[in-house]
């Protein structure tokens, strides 16, 4: 009897000490975008009211207005490009004058720039805070089968199983899937109500991953599993200097940048007045690299527009096979004996939106600096942006919708510090 009620007693310190990590994450972390504030939350300078939170009017007030009309940016900025680059002279020319690793100086300059913000960002102080709980570590496991094995199974799938005719678009679209997204999936998980905290450390495991990983299992993908011809393959060297530009450069640049910023502005004139103005340069990055790519391809895109149609299919199917896999497998873990306090709705976003998101940025990098800017695989990526935003924007409805509907066993999210116990 002694021995039971020293070991219960042991359990309940160690749930208490758990709990009380937790609210050491919430109450001494922010993500620089969300803050309580008379009952509501602010998210980019915007205001919202709780008991509006859930309607569909707050999941747009909750965007920036260039993330709120990003799907029509992009469609813009390519049809923009396709017009220079039918119509203009010389276009081709100046794009090729100056190269970095065979890519054009002014479309490295996009590059990296559509990544510096995004990795300023990601808040790597908070890794010591957010490592102190075991169901933090379940959490990552979960997510690191999801977005590096199951996830890029998936899109290799829906990719054969849609293109099977068009190896080069292929390659781009496996390109996309081995991409784990560091950049939209925290706006998305805002947006439905997940759990910023545990978001914030899966977006931070995956950028310094993709660092190790993307290279070896790009190869592994296209070379050993899809056994394309030696016109596709891809080098492992040429593919790791691409990764370690494209996504160490500005890795560092947003380290430093944030450093020197919270050093200097402090953490909230940082993440206050300094992200909001400086976040909108990775999108406008974008949609400037969109446009140079889509220039330089403005011939190939009008003698093949069906083909490039085609691949919204796998990009559509992968978003939704993910994210409503993932979703539900975290209401069947939430519904068994315990779940509601390991897993819950907050997790079941955090972990569909993380695996249902992908970093086309990166994807669009790789493929331009392997394959070239005038390649098929290149033009599949720039692809990604103009699906995975409406689709995913739509899904944080049915997020919302769910929440209501199923019975999560849970108190109301916006009362459960943690996300779980």
């Amino acid at each position: 009897m002694t021995c039971g009620a020293s070991l219960q007693r042991q359990r309940q310190s160690e749930n208490e000490n758990e709990e009380v990590a937790l609210k050491d994450v919430h109450h001494t972390v922010n993500d620089g975008r969300e803050e309580v504030r008379d009952g509501g939350l602010e998210v980019q300078g915007i205001h919202i009211d709780d008991k509006r939170s859930r309607g569909a009017r707050s999941i747009l007030l909750g965007l920036s207005w260039l993330d709120r009309f990003l799907a029509a940016f992009v469609l813009l900025a390519m049809i923009l490009g396709v017009i220079i680059g039918k119509f203009a002279n010389n276009v081709e020319a100046v794009l090729t004058g100056t190269t970095l690793n065979g890519v054009s100086i002014p479309i490295v300059i996009g590059l990296l720039v559509m990544m510096w913000p995004i990795l300023t960002k990601v808040q790597y102080e908070r890794l010591p805070v957010l490592f102190r709980t075991v169901h933090i570590w379940r959490q990552v496991w979960l997510s690191l089968v999801l977005n590096w094995i199951i996830g890029p199974f998936i899109m290799l799938a829906v990719a054969w199983a849609t293109l099977p005719d068009l190896p080069t678009y292929r390659t781009g679209v496996i390109m996309v899937g081995l991409a784990r997204c560091i950049a939209m999936v925290m706006i998305w998980n805002h947006l439905a109500r997940g759990d910023v905290d545990y978001c914030a450390i899966l977006v931070i495991i995956n950028s310094i991953l993709q660092i190790i990983l993307y290279s070896p299992m790009s190869l592994f993908f296209v070379n050993v599993i899809s056994k394309e011809n030696d016109a596709l393959k891809l080098e492992y060297g040429q593919t790791a200097i691409a990764v370690l530009i494209y996504l160490g450069i500005p890795l560092a640049a947003g380290v430093v940048t944030r450093w020197l910023g919270l050093m200097t502005l402090g953490k909230d004139k940082f993440e206050h007045k300094f992200l909001p103005y400086f976040g909108p340069l990775a999108l406008i990055g974008l949609l400037y690299t969109i446009i140079l790519i889509f220039a330089e391809q403005a011939t190939r895109i009008l003698d093949n527009i069906g083909e490039v149609f085609r691949v919204f299919v796998p990009m559509i199917c992968y978003f939704v096979i993910m994210w409503t896999g993932t979703f539900f497998l975290v209401y069947i873990l939430t519904k068994r004996k315990g779940g509601s306090k390991r897993y819950g709705y907050k997790m079941a976003v955090v972990q569909s939106f993380t695996a249902g998101s992908n970093n086309f940025e990166l994807a669009i990098a790789v493929c331009i600096a392997v394959y070239g800017v005038d390649s098929d695989q290149a033009l599949a990526a720039t692809i990604g942006p103009l699906v995975e935003v409406p689709v995913l924007l739509g899904l944080t409805y049915v997020s919302l919708y769910f929440e209501r509907k199923l019975n999560w066993g849970e108190r109301e999210p916006e009362k459960v510090e943690g996300g779980g116990v």
